[in-house]
């Protein structure tokens, strides 16, 4: 029995089980989280594809990684598998993320007000695990991936 008691354990073992079988049905593992929801824990997988993702896609993805997760069986006590699409507006949190929104309108939401403010809105010009940068309609702003909460997509609706 492989128990991880780290969340972030068990989300990175299962990234390295259900990559591959992404890789190979032509989808991109856009993120792993096991998380705490109410009073339920939820391993969340989600995954796109060029084109755009259709139920039918998460649907076979699901059937291919249930066993291969139940059988490695890196979680202790129960939980509820979800296999779903990025949306629209995304949350980006990993370095591929920035560098495939390069370009898209993002909202930046910082820990702490920076001049007043805790949102900035802008077009993705770079960032990682150090920096974010975005070109803003007053010049380039930069914040430092410490002082950052969360950088999501915007859709203009």
């Amino acid at each position: 029995m492989g128990q991880t008691s780290k969340k972030g354990g068990v989300a990175d073992r299962v990234r390295g089980l259900v990559a591959p079988v992404a890789d190979e049905m032509g989808l991109v593992l856009w993120d792993v989280e096991y998380v705490k929801e109410g009073a339920d824990m939820y391993l969340r997988i989600t995954v796109d594809k060029d084109g755009g993702l259709t139920i039918d896609d998460c649907e076979a993805f699901h059937r291919a990684v249930e066993p291969l997760i139940d059988e490695d069986d890196p979680i202790e006590g129960a939980y509820c598998l979800e296999c779903t699409s990025p949306g629209i507006e995304r949350t980006l949190t990993r370095d591929e993320h920035f560098a495939a929104m390069k370009g898209t309108e993002v909202e930046v939401r910082l820990f702490a007000p920076l001049d007043g403010k805790k949102a900035y809105t802008g077009v993705l010009e770079s960032g990682d695990s150090r920096k974010v940068v975005i070109s803003a309609p007053d010049g380039e702003l930069s914040f430092d991936r410490s002082a950052v909460a969360k950088v999501t997509t915007v859709f203009h609706w």
